[in-house]
């Protein structure tokens, strides 16, 4: 990868196979499987699938697309409830921008009691010589989507999470994988206490991937993020980047860099641009904190909320934009989040325009 100039790649969930989420995905645990039992050779076709759109549309780094779920909310947080040992039963969760979830709820020690990415992280190695990546759900997300019943404060809590999390990623993490990803999307509204060390405890260890941390502002439903401020009555919600009475919007870049920095990760990997205009975006901040030299940025450039494709040459310019505040060594492109609420023929497009628009730009630059 260290030969490819702004490399491409693919956020979070992909629609999957139809005859995947009607049957196999209802009841996929995560466990392994014989190599003649029907779950596994439905694994591992399903993931051919996923991976046989991501090598026709030229991906260069293959993900999972999160099959393990037939929705958004199996595949993110109640899969990962189940692997660590939570009762399937809670209310409605507090954040009005994920109330459509329901927490988890804890009674007994949090721990691994099972494969939670290994067996597709076997599928997709099967499936693909390119370099795969593995994606997991971030510890705060999972630590404050809990209804906590044993431990005496959220930092236990987190801390045990992210110990379960990480005995996952080193398992995974010795399959070869060369990226190892964390969805920590409720890092824009506020970092817990112990956000960054959870982070680091769930990826200590690691020998061989490179950790990436994805940050997006708004839901998988097409919910933009929000942030109150003194302008906002109760009950109400505004978009992260607009404000009553004409106040000025925060910017979403700003409320993640440069604090995200303290993690130990290689790959720091925001929704970027793909629905919000560049000077809308607070990519400026990164003229004033850029990106560590040791680590990569990659953006989201594809609008994962609009059924609209992608020309390439509009992914190219916002590649271009990119470009003003990242170097193009340190620079790589992604979707801006996942894919999974799009039929499968509009994602397939638009993994092509986000390739097709980096070739464009690639040879602007004479690569």
């Amino acid at each position: 990868m260290n030969n490819i100039l702004i490399p491409t790649s693919m956020v979070g969930n992909y629609p999957n196979p139809r005859w995947w989420d009607a049957s196999f995905a209802r009841y996929f645990k995560g466990e392994q499987q014989p190599p003649d039992a029907m779950t596994r050779e439905a694994l591992e076709d399903a993931t051919a699938a996923i991976v046989t759109d991501q090598l026709n549309a030229g991906l260069d780094i293959i993900s999972d697309g999160r099959l393990h779920g037939d929705n958004y909310a199996d595949a993110a947080v109640y899969y990962y409830f189940n692997r660590l040992g939570y009762d399937l039963a809670g209310s409605h969760l507090g954040f009005p921008i994920y109330s459509r979830l329901h927490s988890g709820t804890v009674s007994q020690t949090i721990k691994r009691r099972g494969q939670i990415m290994v067996e597709q992280a076997r599928a997709l190695r099967r499936a693909t010589d390119k370099p795969i990546k593995v994606q997991y759900t971030g510890v705060q997300v999972l630590a404050q989507c809990t209804n906590d019943l044993y431990y005496s404060n959220s930092r236990d809590r987190a801390m045990a999470i992210a110990a379960a999390i990480n005995e996952d990623i080193l398992a995974v993490d010795a399959l070869g994988v060369e990226y190892i990803q964390l969805d920590e999307f409720t890092w824009p509204y506020f970092y817990e206490d112990w956000a960054i060390e959870a982070f680091n405890r769930a990826v200590a260890g690691v020998k061989n991937a490179k950790i990436v941390c994805h940050i997006c502002w708004g839901n998988w439903g097409g919910t933009p993020a929000y942030l109150p401020d003194e302008s906002v009555a109760a009950g109400e919600i505004y978009d992260l980047t607009s404000r009553a009475n004409n106040a000025p919007a925060p910017s979403p870049t700003s409320s993640v860099i440069p604090k995200s920095y303290e993690a130990n990760m290689n790959v720091f990997n925001i929704e970027g641009i793909g629905r919000l205009p560049f000077e809308d975006s607070g990519l400026d901040i990164l003229k004033t904190h850029p990106i560590p030299k040791d680590m990569m940025f990659w953006a989201g450039v594809i609008d994962v909320k609009s059924t609209v494709t992608e020309t390439a040459e509009q992914v190219a310019a916002k590649i271009r934009q990119l470009l003003t505040v990242v170097p193009a060594e340190q620079l790589g492109v992604t979707t801006d989040c996942g894919l999974i609420l799009l039929q499968r023929y509009i994602a397939q497009d638009k993994l092509h325009a986000l390739v097709e628009g980096a070739k464009i730009v690639r040879v602007e630059l004479g690569k």
